[in-house]
């Protein structure tokens, strides 16, 4: 029997576990008996078409298969096959004095580089002349800003235009305690600028969208992305590929990382590794799924290595390669990419030759809609949940969260039912009672909601706000997180 490693996002539907031996001749039959014996797992891989996702690769002993025919490619008892899906942060400018030789100053702080003969004089120059938009300045924005500034990157542009919170601490580390409640471009610059004050670096405090990214992008050398989300993902590639631009991709998700180069010279794009994004809510966020704090930094730091590389034009960049690290396992490994000629953005004959609406290409709304007053129908609010208990009214409330996060925080008479265990513990549940569905902020317990109306429960509601709007409304010693 062959090997399938599953990837973190997709082991609690495959009994939680790394590695599954699943027989079959050929891939497609392998695949077929894992997701036999793993239900959960096949609306993941498959589309009701009983199609592979396009966001999901599957390699097969580090190579990529999808145009050898995926379904039909032979398989080994020894061989591997690898399940890889996308995983899931105008301007004024603050300008250091930028000449065409090193000051005495600079010499000094640079001098590490400048012994080695792989950098020099003529290397430090090349990086002190290069310009570099970083697309983010949170957990992976965090050490590229402060590796690539510590660098002597001359111009390094900043996009952001969130404020930092608590949150933010544990990962984001070019921001303190201090700078809580700033911008989060304030606190990036003057930690960039008293890591480095021969740096410039331009603001731009604005979101990236399909109208300014052209405008924002054209005046750099290169981009990296430390974006959080996938509209703005498939934004940076389209604009890089189109304005001629090398992509520094990287992504994290709990424990796991990835890190490539894009759209560089003959190479392949983001888009010919994931040619279509998840459905909105199948892969969790950071916010929802967790990131291991250091694993930021490790996969940050890689991106900042083929930055410099790529200024320096030395080396052998990320181009073709997709690079997987496993914090947990401690293992870095490296899959082939190939261009796909008929990528709708790099390929032959392209048909995504602008910036589109990347909202509505994700399947998210193109503008968030106004918040309602009051209690949306199907809601209920924290402090109306609270008024019942203390009535004594009957009721069900079951909390949909993780069991690791049940133990932060939680309400005491709730029942903890995770969304994913929903479907088959339906039989603790009596379709007579009125039940309440909690978790953190409101959106997976609504999600439970309409699995529970589908499933024939009439009397069910999502308290809004989950246990954060309980924190802030009922119960402020509930800690939030």
């Amino acid at each position: 029997m062959a090997k399938v490693l599953i990837p973190t996002p997709l082991r609690q539907f495959a009994g939680k576990q790394d590695a599954v031996e699943s027989a079959g001749a050929t891939v497609g039959e392998v695949l077929n008996t894992l997701t036999s014996q793993h239900q959960e797992l096949r609306r993941h891989l498959y589309s009701d078409e009983g199609k592979l996702r396009s966001f999901v690769n599957v390699y097969l002993n580090d190579e990529d298969i999808r145009y050898l025919g995926r379904d039909s490619t032979p398989v080994k008892d020894s061989d591997v096959i690898s399940i890889v899906p996308s995983i899931a942060g105008g301007a004024t400018t603050e300008v250091a004095p930028q000449q065409d030789t090193l000051s005495k100053e600079e010499i000094l702080r640079y001098s590490r580089h400048l012994i080695m003969p792989e950098v020099g004089m003529e290397g430090q120059l090349k990086l002190k002349h290069a310009k570099v938009l970083l697309v983010g300045t949170g957990g992976l924005g965090a050490p590229l800003g402060m590796y690539l500034a510590a660098a002597g990157v001359g111009r390094i542009g900043l996009v952001d235009f969130d404020v930092v919170d608590f949150t933010n601490l544990q990962r984001q580390v070019i921001h303190g305690t201090k700078d809580v409640g700033r911008k989060k471009l304030d606190s990036a610059i003057d930690t960039m600028h008293d890591i480095n004050p021969y740096v410039t670096l331009d603001r731009h405090e604005v979101a990236l969208t399909s109208e300014n990214a052209l405008e924002i992008l054209k005046d750099y050398d290169l981009v990296v992305d430390g974006t959080d989300n996938f509209p703005t993902r498939y934004l940076v590639n389209d604009a890089c590929v189109i304005l001629g631009k090398p992509n520094v991709y990287g992504s994290i998700f709990r424990f796991e990382g990835q890190a490539s180069v894009f759209a560089y010279p003959g190479g392949p794009c983001y888009r010919c590794l994931y040619p279509e994004p998840p459905p909105p809510g199948l892969v969790p966020s950071c916010a929802e799924g967790g990131v291991l704090g250091i694993l930021p930094g490790v996969v940050g730091l890689i991106q900042a290595t083929e930055a410099v590389k790529l200024i320096l034009g030395i080396g052998e960049p990320l181009v073709g390669r997709l690079l997987l690290y496993d914090a947990l396992a401690m293992r870095f490994r490296e899959l082939k990419l190939r261009k796909n000629p008929e990528c709708p953005v790099c390929g032959t004959h392209p048909t995504v030759t602008k910036l589109i609406d990347y909202q509505e290409f994700c399947g998210l709304p193109q503008h968030e809609p106004a918040p309602a007053p009051g209690v949306a129908e199907g809601e209920i609010d924290p402090v109306e949940v609270k008024a019942k208990m203390d009535r004594g009214d009957r009721f069900v409330l079951i909390d949909v969260r993780e069991p690791h996060e049940y133990q932060i925080c939680n309400i005491p008479t709730a029942k903890l039912i995770p969304l994913g265990d929903l479907p088959k513990r339906l039989n603790e549940l009596n379709s007579a009672d009125e039940i309440v569905a909690h978790c953190k902020s409101g959106m997976r317990s609504g999600k439970a909601v309409d699995f529970l109306k589908q499933a024939g429960f009439r009397k069910v509601r999502n308290m809004k706000g989950g246990i954060l709007a309980w924190s802030d409304k009922v119960d402020p010693r509930v800690p939030k997180y």
